[in-house]
């Protein structure tokens, strides 16, 4: 029997054909009877991913011949940008694309008019990127500059893909994968919920360590002037590295009331059988975040969504925040702006922080007892009663005789109990099963920024932190996926628009 000739009934996948085959005949050769299963898994991801990509060529090869045999039989003078006709035309102008599969070439016609630009109409129907590099590479660049550095993610994509993609056009596609975050979320429909279900807004803030050029303004002053000491802060200085990043979080809670010892264990710690009433668990969370924008911005951005899932204001909107007078300020003033009635809430850890404090102004260093002490002050506070615990404390240290100095802690405790006081209602907060821990916001300052941003020997320019935290709070949403296909989309409209799409919105 005569042999198969495979590269002739391959025809255009010829070259594929001739590789697959090749790596059966390795695989059948006895020597491979000898590998160990990580050295076949070894050979077949390199000679796979050869395979991959030289079907993909073959492919771009086969669709350029048959847009040049189609254009010289029926030329189409197809019309560029400026919508002016490019009625004359050349074959084989090739570009290159960098894939996950490894770089390829995609060859295509040019239709050309004299002073004008050519059009290459497979490029919109291929919906090439600006640059050389795929939207799948890109996709899988933001996948990896997220969660590392960007020299990791270099080295991740180079040890999956090959050459394809330098560390500088891998931190361009972070902040070109950003774009469309905004725009992806306005455009989102918010899923309706009961009148009964609250609607609950955490802000908080965290530094990112910035290169010079990106610090604002008065921290750059601050820089400037220089330090004390050459080698360590003195006393009250600060580095003037950071940035401030304001991050907030949007969710849905079912109500879930609760009582002060369900909160705080009461002096000397539970006993009996009694069951702990747990409280209300976080649904639909949204978070967001901005290094360049400032926190009026995101407390807005915040509201917004707020408002997209109650238009009516029918649901209870509470507000948890660690008590710092600017963004209370802001956000009553958003509120405001929306005549939306809001309760706002401080965030009982800090409370919790305020009075250990104020203990070890009467207690020894790891004295049990002060324990019992702050648990009988915070269920006080939990039941209302944070004015009578601000004069208790006070009382004691006048009784105790402490100096200034010793003093300190409990009257810094007792300044924020008396100015915090109307924010403190938390026997309101528990009867109406309102959350009263900012743990939701605290978490996502720690995932999204400490986990990457504020990595060892990290400094930020400020358009890759901005890019790398809106990318990180989009994954944190899950969102991640459905903004993919969302700015794939509106890439492709900017680059190759038609007339019948202008003047519409791309939906989420």
């Amino acid at each position: 029997m005569e042999p198969y000739d495979t590269a002739s009934a391959a025809g255009p996948f010829a070259a594929s054909t001739s590789l697959f085959s090749h790596l059966i005949d390795d695989l059948h050769d006895p020597a491979s009877q000898y590998l160990t299963h990580d050295e076949l898994e070894e050979l077949l991801d390199d000679r796979g991913r050869a395979l991959l990509r030289q079907l993909l060529q073959d492919h771009l090869d086969l669709r350029a011949q048959a847009e040049e045999s189609a254009a010289r039989t029926v030329p189409s003078r197809p019309l560029g940008p400026d919508l002016i006709p490019r009625p004359r035309l050349e074959g084989g102008h090739p570009r290159l694309l960098a894939t996950v599969f490894g770089k390829v070439t995609v060859s295509r016609c040019a239709w050309r008019a004299p002073g004008r630009p050519n059009c290459h109409p497979a490029d919109a129907a291929l919906g090439l990127p600006r640059g050389r590099h795929s939207f799948t590479l890109g996709k899988l660049a933001a996948l990896e500059a997220v969660r590392g550095s960007f020299d990791a993610a270099a080295e991740a994509i180079g040890r999956r893909c090959g050459k394809v993609i330098a560390k500088h056009a891998l931190e361009q596609q972070v902040l070109a994968a950003a774009g469309d975050i905004d725009a992806f979320y306005r455009a989102r429909v918010a899923v309706p919920a009961a009148a009964a279900t609250l609607l609950v807004i955490s802000v908080d803030g965290k530094g990112i360590v910035m290169r010079p050029e990106a610090l604002r303004a008065g921290t750059a002053r601050a820089a400037k002037r220089g330090r004390a000491m050459r080698t360590r802060l003195a006393g009250g200085e600060k580095s003037n590295r950071k940035r401030m990043a304001t991050l907030a979080a949007v969710y849905d809670a079912e109500p879930a009331v609760r009582r002060p010892h369900d909160v705080i264990a009461p002096p000397g710690g539970r006993s009996g059988d009694r069951t702990l009433r747990p409280g209300p668990k976080a649904q639909l969370t949204w978070l967001t975040g901005s290094v360049k924008r400032d926190a009026a911005e995101v407390i807005a951005d915040a509201f917004r969504v707020v408002e997209d899932r109650d238009p009516g204001h029918r649901r209870t909107w509470v507000v948890l925040v660690d008590g710092a007078p600017h963004q209370i300020e802001l956000i009553t003033a958003e509120a405001a702006r929306r005549h939306a009635p809001i309760h706002i809430v401080i965030d009982l850890v800090h409370v919790l922080e305020y009075l250990w404090t104020a203990a070890w102004c009467f207690h020894q260093a790891a004295d049990p007892a002060a324990e019992d002490w702050v648990a009988g002050k915070a269920l006080a506070v939990l039941a209302g009663r944070a004015e009578a615990v601000a004069a208790q404390i006070t009382e004691a240290a006048n009784a105790a005789g402490l100096a200034e100095a010793d003093r300190r802690g409990a009257d810094k405790c007792v300044q924020y109990l008396t100015g915090k006081q109307e924010y403190l209602h938390y026997e309101e907060a528990l009867a109406h099963g309102w959350p009263v821990a900012t743990g939701v916001i605290e978490g996502a300052c720690r995932h999204l920024i400490a986990d990457r941003l504020d990595i060892t020997g990290a400094r930020w320019g400020l358009e890759g932190a901005e890019a790398v935290l809106t990318l990180r709070a989009v994954m944190a949403n899950g969102d991640f996926d459905r903004y993919w296909r969302f700015h794939t989309a509106r890439e492709r409209d900017r680059l190759y628009p038609r007339p019948e799409q202008r003047g519409f919105a791309l939906g989420a």
